[in-house]
């Protein structure tokens, strides 16, 4: 199995994560979570949305929290951005990169976005250049790629499509997602050989949802074909609002201790890792679905079981 010998995580909990929770996260509670993941070793965190607070409420407080956190030397954070008002936003609050989104089925785009995706890439002529012009990096999602809620299967050849547009545009890297969890290994290799055959290995990323249990196993398949950065949300934060049946995403904890197990360097501390874990179960008041953390977690409560009977 060729593998690489480094893996870098880019980390949606703040954003993609708790975009779809129910409770409402307080500021300050958002941005002690930031700093929690900024101390575990990520390099790329994506802490919220300059989106309307009419379609996402949770992250009505974008501005607040990109003003509030701190810049860590090493760590890029990053936030979504709809729109030329959104960018704006962005920038205003001294964001250094942004991500845009589309999806690869036309129904989802108009369900997430309420335009074709024609309209959406055109609208990004007024997002993606300034934002370059403005020094910012740009990263782009591109949703359903691997099946949508409305229409099922999708053309591989849309995303392939899509990815060439928007590196064309400037984006420097493009983030292939299951946003309804529903790939498994050999459509993953499937499509990203065809997207690989278009884009350099560096400009691609992936983002699973682990709604069938596939997360890691498609994770397998992306690495086995020389990609090197995995969206992950720690916990398995997250879900999709505007993809019904949508589960959490792939958690973090479970993604880093793979790659640790398989040798494969992430510079995270996992344990680290945990710790914000636990913090974020706690404020959104549920527990989290990540295997690690339960696993974890576990453990402790037997140790202290033995500990108290040895006393």
């Amino acid at each position: 199995m060729k593998l690489p010998e480094r893996v870098t995580v880019y980390e949606v909990g703040p954003r993609d994560g708790l975009q779809n929770e129910a409770r409402s996260v307080p500021t300050s509670d958002k941005i002690a979570f930031i700093h929690a993941l900024e101390d575990t070793g990520l390099r790329y965190i994506e802490i919220t949305s300059f989106v309307s607070p009419q379609w996402i409420p949770q992250l009505a407080d974008n501005a607040e929290v990109a003003r509030g956190v701190r810049r860590k030397e090493g760590v890029t954070l990053s936030a979504l951005v709809p729109n030329r008002r959104g960018l704006d936003g962005a920038i205003a609050a001294g964001m250094k990169e942004i991500a845009v989104f589309l999806s690869a089925s036309e129904t989802h785009n108009k369900k997430n976005i309420n335009k074709t995706i024609a309209e959406t890439l055109t609208a990004f002529g007024d997002v993606v250049p300034p934002a370059i012009a403005a020094g910012m990096k740009v990263r782009a999602y591109v949703s359903t790629v691997f099946g949508c809620p409305y229409e099922g299967d999708v053309d591989p050849k849309a995303s392939v499509w899509l990815t060439k547009e928007l590196r064309a545009m400037g984006v420097y890297q493009v983030s292939i997602s299951d946003t309804i969890g529903v790939a498994n290994p050999f459509q993953v290799e499937q499509v990203l050989e065809q997207v690989l055959a278009e884009a350099p290995v560096e400009s691609v990323a992936v983002h699973f949802h682990d709604t069938q249990g596939t997360a890691l196993a498609n994770c397998v398949a992306a690495l086995q074909l020389g990609v090197t950065t995995i969206d992950a949300a720690v916990g398995g934060l997250g879900g999709c609002p505007y993809a019904p049946g949508a589960s959490g995403n792939l958690a973090t904890d479970d993604l880093v201790a793979m790659l640790h197990s398989m040798g494969i360097q992430t510079g995270i501390d996992l344990d680290k890792l945990v710790e914000a874990s636990r913090l974020a179960a706690a404020f959104v008041g549920h527990d989290l679905p990540s295997k690690y953390l339960k696993a974890h977690l576990g453990k402790q409560a037997r140790a202290r079981r033995r500990a108290e009977r040895g006393a």
